[in-house]
């Protein structure tokens, strides 16, 4: 059997194509589209079908099409599930011992505590206009003139980091706006965000009772810098968890939706036997 996983992001498209035997699922395919200024349901097919050709397969050979995110803008979906249920079940795939994801995505946050089946058992999430988002990350990359894949190892070589504030993105901007024009280094002001953002994400999983290994999922969780301040803040509050960032972690959502629909195709498949 095979299936197809659609992410609808608010900063890209994630598209999967996983087989479902009897030695378990198997990722064929995995294909990243960025927005940007294009149009979305443009996106959201050449992601589709670059993840099917990727795949070698047709339209034809899916027998489910899952989406999650914004998905009602997939036309050829078959189902849709929530990402708070996606994002648990992807993790766990990637990361089988996680039993919580804490997913960083581009406009919020948010820790899922689950058990062994994926099944949701505690919930928290950051609010929009939090300082604790990729978009946020991104908007600072931007203005200090860094490539938001160089900002976790400029981070990491920063020595004096600048505290930012962690209450209002604005704010925060406000505080990067300042420490530029008083010639502070971009490393330390980079340095000084992490820190900020990690207090928030680490109070999200103590607020859900999460602990053991926690997956990190989301556009957030190739950063380097970021990673090691949630390690440190975690340790620093004494939260007993352990926090890894799995292979394919951005493509989590997408994978869920996927696992999910394979899930459902066989319960049809057993209600018209």
């Amino acid at each position: 059997m095979l299936t197809a996983g659609v992410d609808v992001g608010s900063s890209s498209v994630k598209s999967v194509v996983m087989a479902h035997g009897e030695s378990g699922p198997v990722l064929l395919a995995k294909v990243a589209e960025r927005i940007r200024r294009r149009d979305l349901r443009q996106v959201i097919r050449v992601g589709y079908e670059a993840a099917l050709e990727e795949a070698g397969a047709t339209p034809d050979d899916l027998a489910y099409v899952a989406t999650t995110g914004e998905g009602e803008l997939v036309e050829f979906r078959r189902g849709h599930f929530f990402g708070m249920t996606t994002h648990a079940r992807g993790g766990l795939f990637l990361e089988p011992e996680a039993r919580a994801v804490l997913d960083m995505g581009a406009l919020h946050a948010r820790a899922i505590r689950m058990d062994g089946r994926s099944r949701v058992l505690g919930y928290r999430m950051t609010s929009q206009c939090a300082s604790g988002s990729g978009q946020f990350l991104e908007n600072i990359a931007r203005y200090l003139g860094v490539a938001l894949e160089e900002v976790g190892a400029l981070s990491s070589e920063g020595q004096r980091p600048e505290q930012v504030s962690g209450i209002c993105a604005v704010l925060a901007e406000t505080d990067v706006i300042n420490m530029v024009s008083r010639g502070i280094d971009v490393r330390d002001i980079l340095k000084g965000i992490h820190p900020s953002m990690a207090g928030r994400f680490v109070r999200l999983l103590a607020a859900s009772s999460s602990t053991g290994v926690v997956a990190t999922t989301g556009g957030l969780a190739s950063d380097t810098g970021l990673l090691a301040a949630l390690r440190e803040e975690a340790a620093r509050q004494k939260l007993d968890v352990e926090i890894r960032a799995p292979q394919d972690a951005i493509y989590a959502g997408a994978l869920g939706a996927a696992l999910w629909g394979a899930f459902r195709a066989k319960r049809l498949e057993q209600r018209t036997a």
